[in-house]
């Protein structure tokens, strides 16, 4: 099943790195956060990537163009450090696409962008390329398949800490609260989607706005409901927070460990 992952952004947020580099290549560790999805896709067997490039997208391509498969596998270097022969590979059998999507496209455009490398595929998975998680992807795919909606989404509580606040329109407070203990869920950016979401697009739309509200209204979008891990990449807080985790070992997004 062929995977689409948005890989245009500006990355506003994160301009400590973004100025620089495109927020997917944003390191956790020794590798960039776009690596570290695809390796949670390509655990559940899914390694056809389509990437829907926009910001900085020629630093993608390189990247792939020079990866380096020693930098994250055991390997023995011999022959005065000529031969390297290493022990495991890990992206030996990916596929990728690199797709020029424009540099201002929002998401439903670069979706529309892409169409014609995904137009084999009755199902395909998508994914906004900065969050991270432990999802039971096999588990949301067959869900998927045995209902009849075009459209799914996980949905996630907010990772962030601040509050939210209920009041009237005098401006009395009548309740504060942490966003964390509240019954709200976001979208968190792990779709599935079946061909037939191209008809319910028009071009300029934003995919989780108009075209989305259009599912809604003959009940053709799902949610899947994820209490597990979720984090997403969107700060410089949330980069340090990932570094710390991964230098602790503890990354329950790993599941191919």
């Amino acid at each position: 099943m062929k995977v689409v992952l948005f890989c245009g952004g500006l990355g506003t947020r994160l301009r400590e790195h973004s100025d620089t580099i495109p927020k997917p290549l944003v390191n956790i560790g020794v590798r960039p956060i776009i690596w570290h999805l695809m390796r949670y896709y390509a655990h559940f067997g899914h390694k056809d990537f389509v990437l829907a490039l926009g910001y900085r997208g020629q630093m993608v391509r390189e990247y792939f163009m020079r990866y380096e498969e020693c930098m994250t596998n055991d390997f023995t270097l011999s022959g005065d450090g000529r031969k390297v022969d290493l022990h495991s590979r890990d992206i030996q059998d990916w596929r990728i696409t690199f797709v020029d999507t424009g540099l201002n496209a929002n998401i439903g455009e670069r979706l529309l962008a892409v169409r014609k490398y995904v137009q084999d595929e009755e199902i395909f998975l998508a994914n906004y390329a900065d969050g991270l998680s432990d999802i039971p992807l096999n588990t949301v795919v067959d869900d998927f398949r045995k209902g009849t909606r075009l459209a799914t989404f996980v949905s996630v509580r907010p990772s962030q800490s601040f509050h939210y606040v209920t009041a009237d329109g005098d401006g009395r407070v009548r309740r504060i609260g942490s966003v964390q203990d509240a019954d709200l869920r976001i979208n968190g950016g792990f779709f599935v989607l079946r061909q037939s979401i191209f008809d319910y697009m028009q071009p300029g739309e934003e995919l989780v706005e108009q075209p989305f509200s259009r599912l809604i209204e003959k009940d053709l979008l799902g949610a899947y409901r994820h209490d597990g891990f979720w984090q997403p990449m969107d700060t410089f807080k949330d980069k340090i927070s990932f570094d710390r985790m991964e230098a602790r070992g503890v990354c329950p997004w790993m599941l191919w460990k």
